[in-house]
């Protein structure tokens, strides 16, 4: 599956704030640490604001903090925010898809957005972070630890 650089960016930003839950980080902080584009973060950050997956915090020393609850919120919860990645729109039809291999291909390809989907919405925020953490370098800056 690929994922648009809108939801990568959503899911670094939301997977940082859960690791460091009860601090603040700044959009900047963010950009940096994941090498992305802080104009197209920001956007991705007002997004996840309006869907109260973080908060934002203004003033001196404001920043972001996560707003859900790690144990609950999956990846797939993210991914929807960005994606649409329902199954195929009936409506839409390409050569072949008439013919009994046609169907048989669509019939394999919802099957795998089907499976892809049952993943994606059983992958908790903090089980995700417990793997981050697992497989984080020796030596790796960041804070990717434990969710609380």
């Amino acid at each position: 599956m690929k994922l648009q650089k809108a939801t990568r960016f959503g899911l670094y930003a939301t997977l940082e704030l859960a690791a460091n839950a009860g601090e603040q980080l700044s959009a900047g902080d963010i950009a940096e640490k994941y090498a992305v584009s802080i104009n197209h973060l920001a956007k991705v950050l007002r997004t996840l604001g309006r869907a109260r997956v973080i908060e934002s915090v203004r003033g001196a020393g404001g920043g972001y903090r996560f707003a859900g609850n790690a144990r609950r919120m999956t990846l797939l919860n993210i991914i929807e925010l960005f994606e649409d990645i329902g199954p195929p729109a009936p409506e839409i039809e390409d050569p072949g898809e008439e013919t009994g291999v046609g169907r048989a291909l669509q019939d394999v390809l919802v099957e795998i957005d089907e499976i892809s989907r049952a993943t994606l919405g059983s992958i908790t925020i903090e089980t995700f972070l417990n793997m981050a953490r697992r497989l984080k370098r020796p030596g790796e800056a960041g804070g990717v630890r434990a969710a609380e």
